[in-house]
């Protein structure tokens, strides 16, 4: 038994470095489908992902969830808002890293826990622990220096990380999995989307049949470029806990700045070295804050566990295990209340 848990957390790894790791690296695939633009690159990014969702979902034949939702109209209307914040940022990623913003682009994805926090601060007025406020305090003054450096509000990734921080809070409302919820997503923006594709033909506008075989083939491997880092998503999510998630979701900025920085080329004055640093620190203490608090937990859930040191009958029922330790839910002995906010998991989608 013990082998098979230690197996299933060695495949959970594995596919959940795949799916960061293919999230990281998406940059060096957007600019390969030049000369299209980034709306016709969104445009066959929603149609071909649902051709790859739905083969997933004939595989894995997961449909009952189909009729449910349906007969839900407020579920339906809240995959219509997360279907619309999700393409503009999709549609905002694939044209920063086109046109050279692949750092300002992770810049988006290192600052959304923290607006993940601050929104659930305003919207669902939760309350934070002192090291969260100090990290979302570190945070702001992050955006302010990187303001001054630009000269400007860093837009791109200030954009990026409140569609996504939007995005997670609305599919924690939805509570669907990852393949159903993106399956119902495409399916809202397919018909906009193709309409957009068959218009821009009949103008002579498309790239797709005119650049030849091979550009077609790239634009239609965007459903493949897009499904594939979910699935090893889903498989890791179901066999390591939350908090390795937690932390394995950083390796997709990281790996975009790097190549930004290494392989485009991009400026970094120090000004926004400095940016950067600060939002680092800000990430640095929230990750502390969420280990201590998972430590704090376990102490306590262990020390609840112990058994009674009278002997029980002999009909008395076998103690359930103890669930692993998520550091996002509210451990019952920390008088804080942990943001539920933090309980959003959010997956990169650049």
């Amino acid at each position: 038994m013990a082998a098979q848990s230690k197996g299933e957390h060695r495949i959970g790894l594995l596919n959940g470095f795949a799916a960061y790791g293919m999230w990281g690296l998406v940059p060096l695939f957007w600019p390969l489908l030049k000369p299209a633009g980034a709306v016709e690159v969104l445009a066959h990014r929603m149609v071909w992902s649902l051709g790859f969702v739905g083969i997933a979902l004939l595989v894995l034949r997961r449909w009952a969830w189909a009729g449910e939702l349906l007969r839900q109209p407020r579920k339906l209307a809240l995959i219509a808002v997360a279907a619309a914040v999700i393409a503009v940022n999709w549609g905002v990623y694939i044209w920063a890293v086109n046109n050279g913003q692949v750092v300002e682009a992770s810049l988006g994805y290192f600052i959304n826990p923290l607006v993940t926090i601050a929104m659930g601060v305003l919207l669902l007025k939760e309350r934070l622990r002192p090291v969260q406020w100090a990290a979302v305090g570190v945070g702001f003054t992050a955006v302010l220096v990187l303001t001054i450096g630009y000269g400007r509000p860093p837009w791109i990734s200030l954009c990026l990380a409140f569609s996504f921080a939007t995005y997670g809070l609305v599919k924690k409302k939805v509570n669907l999995g990852g393949t159903e919820s993106l399956a119902a997503e495409t399916v809202i923006l397919f018909l906009p989307a193709l309409g957009y594709l068959l218009w821009l033909g009949s103008r002579g506008e498309s790239t797709f049949g005119t650049e030849g075989t091979g550009h077609a083939l790239l634009l239609a491997s965007t459903g493949l470029v897009t499904a594939l880092p979910l699935v090893c998503f889903g498989a890791a999510a179901i066999r390591v806990p939350l908090s390795t998630l937690g932390l394995l979701q950083y390796m997709a900025p990281v790996f975009q700045f790097l190549l930004g920085v290494l392989y485009f080329g991009e400026a970094m004055p120090p000004e926004r070295w400095a940016g950067f640093a600060l939002v680092w620190l800000a990430l640095s203490l929230l990750t502390w804050d969420a280990l201590r608090t998972a430590r704090r937990w376990g102490g306590a859930r262990t020390a609840k566990a112990q058994p009674d040191p009278t002997p029980a009958p002999l009909s008395a029922p076998v103690p359930e295990a103890v669930p692993e330790v998520v550091p996002e839910a509210a451990p019952e002995a920390v008088p804080e209340v942990v943001s539920e906010a933090e309980a959003v998991a959010p997956k990169p989608v650049g």
